[in-house]
């Protein structure tokens, strides 16, 4: 796109990955963009580079930092009409192996904030005559995956919520969209114990984090329920439909 329809933006997880990519795009196209998350030295250290950044600090794996993004969200001095749900984490491994601390930390970021803050973010933007949201979801999220069973469940828990919300906000001009990239070559894989994925990985499945963010933008922009960055995936929800779950499993098991 030669422009984006968005006058401010409020990206959450902005400190690394495709976050800090939304953050970077919204920046060089002109747009002022509120960045969260909970390393407030990167946030100020990106939002010194692009005038009308503006930096919350945050947690949202706390009530505190949910009310505190929810707040600004609902403020009508200098109103964001974009919001992308980009903040979560994942956990790679068998899940009886993992902590339940961080097994249910993935559900409080990955669902109960972005809940929250789309359910904001939807009431401010109907009273405003419109706005835009972009959860953040996953491949994962159209089938389970062993050895990420609980990330996958969140995820599909945020494609499912993503489309709802799309369809009962479609004449209300409230665009609502959920980005579902495959792998990204970000420090996420290293966060979620799966650091030596890259080298396991056949190269090609692996997106660029900037490519993903922008087709997310574009996505929302269009008001597309279902953003699916790369020819390699492109197909995939139709397939996980269509194949036997035994054999979708199978396969997710022996990538993941």
């Amino acid at each position: 796109m030669a422009g984006y329809p968005f006058r401010r933006a409020l990206v959450t997880g902005a400190s690394a990955g495709i976050g800090e990519q939304f953050a970077r795009i919204l920046g060089d196209a002109g747009v002022p963009c509120v960045v969260v998350a909970r390393r407030g030295d990167r946030l100020r250290d990106l939002a010194t580079r692009y005038p009308g950044f503006e930096v919350l600090e945050a947690d949202l794996q706390s009530d505190d930092g949910i009310a505190a993004v929810a707040a600004r969200i609902a403020a009508d001095t200098d109103p964001v009409d974009l919001i992308v749900n980009n903040a979560g984490f994942g956990t790679s491994g068998p899940f009886h192996e993992t902590e339940v601390e961080r097994a249910t930390g993935q559900i409080d970021l990955n669902v109960k904030a972005l809940v929250a803050l789309t359910h904001g973010a939807v009431n401010a933007f109907r009273a405003r005559g419109g706005g835009h949201v972009l959860n953040v979801s996953s491949v994962a999220s159209f089938q389970a995956s062993p050895n990420m069973a609980v990330y996958a469940a969140t995820k599909s828990f945020v494609t499912s919520f993503t489309e709802a919300v799309h369809e009962e906000n479609r004449t209300f001009g409230v665009k609502v969209s959920a980005l579902c990239p495959g792998f990204v070559a970000t420090e996420f894989q290293a966060v979620s114990g799966g650091a030596d994925r890259f080298t396991r990985t056949p190269r090609i499945l692996w997106l660029n984090a900037d490519k993903v963010a922008r087709a997310g933008l574009d996505g929302v922009a269009k008001n597309r329920a279902i953003v699916v960055p790369g020819w390699q995936y492109a197909s995939l929800p139709v397939l996980a439909k269509l194949t036997p779950r035994l054999v979708v499993r199978r396969i997710a098991g022996k990538i993941v």
